[in-house]
């Protein structure tokens, strides 16, 4: 029989959102313990007091420590590239696609963009409205399995090292996420993250991003 210690640690330790919050002595233990109280009594199978799980929250507060610490990385806000006028294809892998890589990567210049991607079972590209037409040429005979437009991107140039740095992405991630912002695909290199988005999410993205560095000269 699962105990209200047990049952508490599960619920809470699963949520990236709680356990920072908690590291942070910024949520309000009976509060936490209310909101949570229908799921714990689910698990356990019985009532849970509230005097039970406020010292079962209580105990865990004093073991979490976040695994992410903020880095002083940035030593001043990033550059960050705005995009327009994108698409996004998802296509299924093959031979005769892989034969076409060398043929798609010599089609952008300067004034376009061409991101490709190969996973192990489907291949992702984003790339600028123009190209689209000469891109589905190419493509011909391939299945493709999504097609998304309207799609901007943002750019983020990365401090040198950053690769070395825990939980550089989750820092831009987990606002938009709590701001409900959709991310189409995430592209990254050693100096760059990408993010793709709708059009309309895009200025609300920049915001959120741009806010994260408002306190920097």
């Amino acid at each position: 029989m699962i105990t209200v210690p047990e049952a508490t640690k599960r619920v809470i330790s699963r949520s990236r959102y709680l356990t920072e919050a908690i590291s942070k002595g910024i949520i309000n233990n009976s509060s936490l313990a209310r909101y949570i109280k229908p799921e714990i009594e689910e698990m356990i199978k019985k009532d849970a007091s509230m005097p039970s799980l406020i010292a079962a929250i209580n105990r865990l507060s004093s073991t979490i420590k976040p695994k992410y610490i903020k880095s002083d990385i940035f030593k001043a806000s990033p550059e960050m590239i705005l995009r327009s006028n994108l698409t996004l294809l998802n296509l299924v892998n093959s031979s005769s696609l892989e034969e076409k890589y060398d043929l798609l990567l010599k089609l952008p210049n300067s004034r376009h963009f061409l991101s490709l991607t190969k996973g192990s079972f489907e291949t992702t590209m984003v790339t600028s409205d123009e190209l689209i037409k000469k891109i589905k040429d190419i493509l011909k005979n391939e299945k493709i399995i999504l097609e998304i437009g309207n799609a901007s991107s943002i750019t983020i140039l990365l401090p040198r090292n950053s690769s070395k740095t825990p939980g550089i992405f989750y820092f831009f991630l987990k606002s938009l996420a709590w701001e409900g912002i959709n991310i189409l695909e995430i592209i990254s290199t050693q100096s760059e993250l990408t993010l793709i988005v709708d059009n309309k999410d895009v200025n609300r993205t920049y915001s959120v991003l741009n806010a994260l560095f408002s306190g920097m000269i």
